[in-house]
């Protein structure tokens, strides 16, 4: 047997709250009679009522209330097999983890921002394969194409700056490392979300896009920063900020061209964030969900159990019913 909703369980103790209420007011109901009157006037002055009829009303009371809250919990016995298709596209999500991510123009800092919203966007998909891919001056595949939503996010949380020692903004790269994450046998079905604030681009980016799109890739490109650019704080030290040899700050600022033509490229699109807000859930929806085809990821079979709710609630219907029929008077025979 299984349940669909145990937290009604935790209604039980009504039960035994209602038994001492009964017996509170059978034994104060007792009290106040023989105050008033003898046992032997009382019988008289109420003809045919039972103690015991009245007890019986109350333990159908009882049952039925019991009834009512397993009713509520939804139980379920018996099951049959059914077969699940999951459908869906391949998204890699590429995170610049450059050290200009941690710029704290947007709060809590740009890298955790992104991060946060990742993570909303792990709570809406519905049945994609997603991978993630970190990128500064280098790339690397993080966590590969999967449907464990979970094992994503834990990837996630070990995303910093301290991955990739190596500086700089390789777009080229990060374009050709996630490439390399999607299977080779289909050229749809493939959603790249690139999410950056840097300007550092190293190689040819263009070409990058170029083999994305012959591979039927489409970039979904998120610049994420200030329009007027901001420093960049320096590791491990409180108040201080990167400088050039000048002695003046080094701002990071987007090179919003590039990434405009990239997304163009593949027919994908492109989002400026200048709030935090990378708009991750009107790009799964309505750019990858709405615009490209999906496919058959996953098909397996699971049991489905059956409802048995309604049993209960019929008895505590009839049960209701019973104790509203059912008089707590005796008949009375007249005398011949």
């Amino acid at each position: 047997m299984q349940f669909g909703n145990l937290n009604y369980l935790y209604l039980l103790w009504l039960i035994p709250v209602l038994v001492f209420f009964y017996i509170y007011a059978f034994r104060a109901k007792d009290k106040a009679i023989s105050a008033f009157c003898s046992l032997n006037l009382s019988s008289k002055l109420m003809p045919g009522v039972s103690r015991r009829r009245q007890k019986f009303k109350a333990a159908l009371l009882l049952l039925a209330v019991l009834f009512i809250l397993m009713a509520l919990t939804r139980p379920k016995w018996g099951f049959q097999w059914e077969e699940v298709k999951r459908r869906g596209v391949d998204i890699i999500i590429a995170l610049d983890v450059s050290q200009s991510m941690l710029a704290e123009d947007i709060k809590p800092n740009r890298l955790e921002r992104a991060k946060r919203e990742i993570t909303d966007l792990l709570q809406i998909m519905e049945g994609d394969r997603i991978g993630l891919v970190a990128f500064a001056g280098a790339s690397f595949v993080q966590c590969p194409l999967t449907l464990d939503y979970g094992a994503v996010s834990i990837f996630l949380d070990y995303l910093n700056t301290d991955l990739i020692p190596l500086p700089g903004t390789a777009l080229a790269q990060a374009i050709h490392t996630s490439i390399g994450a999607f299977s080779d046998r289909e050229k749809k079905y493939k959603a790249l979300i690139l999410i950056t604030d840097g300007e550092d681009h190293q190689g040819d980016v263009m070409a990058a896009a170029e083999e994305a799109k012959n591979k039927g890739i489409k970039i979904f490109a998120i610049g994420i920063g200030s329009k007027g650019g901001a420093p960049i704080p320096l590791p491990g030290k409180s108040g201080g900020f990167k400088k050039d040899a000048r002695g003046e700050l080094i701002l990071t600022r987007l090179d919003e061209a590039t990434l405009q033509k990239i997304a163009l490229k593949t027919g994908g699109s492109y989002v400026r964030s200048v709030t935090g807000n990378l708009d991750l859930e009107e790009i799964y929806q309505r750019g990858i969900k709405q615009r490209m085809e999906q496919k058959d990821l996953k098909s397996a079979r699971r049991k489905r159990w059956e409802e048995r709710f309604q049993w209960f609630a019929f008895i505590a219907f009839i049960l209701i019913v019973v104790e509203a029929l059912f008089s707590e008077k005796k008949r009375i025979t007249p005398n011949a």
